[in-house]
């Protein structure tokens, strides 16, 4: 008898986690009716279903297929991808407060559109988002391999003191080449504020492929990251190559926030609080916790920007504003009921 009450928690724990995804999904969807029906020009639901089954070519169909779909698909992938890049950046680097900027991806994304439109005169998305890949890519490697010296190899401590250098001298270049470029400080202003508006299916679907290569690495490492988390003589011990993994859970990282930053410009707050969030809600288990941050996660920012199009209507706020007023007091709210050392 009393096994089988001891029991019960854990059989009940995986129903309540799928319980929990199901609810984001759902969540999701209804944000994302949400997302396409209001803006400037409030749109019923039955006409945004029309529109999205049924188009008939009016002025309603172009707004809800020319404009709203590629902005709820962008901020849908945005927010995945934060979601779980921010995820394994706290796996690997065993630090709570670990988002993806801590590895110089953000500033390696935002020097690589500083240069492009500096030096080549690139103002167009689809031109300088390729710039911003490569900044990105550059800064991941360059983070790996400083904090890969040493005979340990790329420890948690080590990658973060390194991500720490390479963003604090990739930020002075930016800022030294912005205030010497009055082009390139423009649109660094516009896209470092973040934002989910002015881009089209054709730039998403460009870098659609980074990011599910980059889902696909991390959600790959979920088991070894579990493993990770109880050290490295215990993830050694259960076979896991820790090298391999380290490098694959950077490149995973690099991907999704290099992509992301790229076509949204550098969100705060959605790497850093949705793990903690999502993790409070099914528990530390990597397995289910990675895909539950990518399902959080777009559910903040898909809330953030329809507020952002509400309180300034007819106009709006750009969502990484709204992220930073709703994030911060969420974030305290979570480091309030539990503390960071037991999330």
């Amino acid at each position: 008898m009393g096994t089988t009450e001891a029991r019960a928690p854990a059989q009940a724990r995986p129903h309540r986690r799928v319980g929990v995804l199901l609810a984001a999904a759902c969540a999701l969807v209804l944000l994302c009716l949400l997302s396409i029906a209001i803006g400037a020009r409030t749109i019923p639901l039955d006409e945004v279903v029309k529109a999205l089954f049924s188009p008939t070519g009016t002025e309603l169909d172009a707004i809800v297929r020319d404009l709203r779909i590629p902005r709820t698909v962008l901020g849908v992938l945005v927010g995945m991808a934060l979601g779980l890049a921010g995820a394994v950046a706290q796996a690997l680097t065993r630090n709570p407060l670990a988002d993806p900027g801590l590895l110089g991806i953000s500033a390696g994304a935002s020097f690589g559109i500083v240069v492009s439109v500096a030096a080549l005169g690139l103002t167009a998305v689809h031109g300088y988002i390729w710039f911003a890949f490569v900044g990105a890519l550059l800064a991941s490697i360059g983070v790996y391999l400083l904090g890969a010296m040493g005979g340990a190899g790329a420890t948690p401590v080590k990658l973060a003191i390194a991500g720490v250098a390479v963003t604090f001298l990739l930020s002075s270049f930016t800022s030294a080449l912005v205030l010497t470029d009055p082009q390139a400080l423009n649109r660094y202003r516009f896209w470092s504020a973040g934002s989910l508006a002015g881009q089209d299916l054709g730039t998403i679907v460009q870098v659609l492929p980074f990011l599910a290569i980059g889902a696909l690495l991390a959600l790959g490492i979920g088991p070894a990251l579990n493993g990770l988390a109880l050290g490295d003589d215990v993830a050694a011990s259960l076979g896991h190559r820790l090298r391999l993994v380290r490098l694959q859970g950077v490149l995973a990282i690099m991907l999704l926030t290099g992509a992301a930053v790229a076509l949204a410009g550098p969100i705060v707050f959605v790497g850093l609080m949705i793990p903690h969030a999502t993790r409070m809600l099914i528990g530390p288990d990597h397995r289910w916790l990675l895909p539950g941050s990518m399902l959080v996660a777009p559910c903040l920012l898909l809330a953030a920007d329809i507020l952002g199009r509400l309180v300034a209507r007819p106009g709006e706020i750009q969502i990484g504003i709204i992220v930073v007023f709703l994030g911060a007091p969420l974030f305290v709210a979570l480091v309030r009921r539990r503390r960071l050392a037991e999330l």
